[in-house]
């Protein structure tokens, strides 16, 4: 297994491709690293524990579904679709992790 493979599977059905050269990570890996923009924004808003978890949770759920499906073989997934549940995802993952932080540290 390749070092660079720990990071993301690399598929290039699954990667968008510009000008012939592949993206470093697959579809829904871009959308899930372009969400890490939103977390000054999320840490600015300041939100409660139970705002963070809940909304992080549903988030989540579309990545979950999108990617459960492909994998139980019911359907293909489009690279659009696992670039849009990256992003939502991540930030769910984000939200989440915040609330995991209130919990351990209540800062």
């Amino acid at each position: 297994m390749k070092i660079e493979n720990l990071i993301c599977h690399r598929m290039p059905e699954r990667s968008f491709f510009y000008k012939g050269h592949q993206f470093p990570v697959c579809a829904r890996c871009t959308g899930i690293y372009l969400s890490l923009i939103t977390m000054p924004l999320l840490k600015i808003l300041n939100l409660k524990f139970t705002t963070l978890i809940v909304v992080g949770i549903i988030l989540l759920i579309p990545m979950i579904i999108d990617g459960t499906t492909q994998l139980l073989g019911k359907r293909e997934s489009t690279n659009n679709l696992r670039l849009i549940t990256g992003f939502f995802g991540g930030i769910g993952t984000i939200m989440v992790a915040l609330s995991v932080k209130l919990i351990l540290w209540g800062i």
